[in-house]
């Protein structure tokens, strides 16, 4: 009987961990649609924005650096905090994409 017990009590316990990871978003790795469904304050037009600002700017450093892209404020980062993940950032991530005016040698 304590071995059911004990089994249940980790099930939910595994089950429950499984749910909070899922509730995150890393900012730096999710597209638009991933961004605009994990995200309370983001719609089409804001993820888009991110993802952009992402491309331009490289990797986030932080949940604050949201606030560096337009039409993101200071209420959207804090009510989205806990949410929000960097993950580890890729090298190429980390950097701003080249731009396409420079010639390729």
């Amino acid at each position: 009987m304590n071995a059911l017990r004990l089994a249940i009590a980790l099930m939910v316990f595994l089950f429950g961990s499984s749910i909070a990871v899922a509730d995150q978003v890393n900012i730096n790795t999710a597209d638009a649609a991933a961004l605009e469904a994990g995200l309370d304050g983001v719609g089409p037009e804001k993820a888009a924005a991110i993802v952009k600002y992402r491309e331009e700017n490289g990797a986030f450093k932080s949940p604050d650096d949201l606030e560096k892209v337009q039409g993101i404020g200071p209420a959207t980062v804090e009510k989205n905090r806990a949410k929000i993940t960097l993950g580890e950032v890729p090298a190429a991530a980390a950097e701003p994409a080249p731009s396409s005016a420079t010639p390729a040698q």
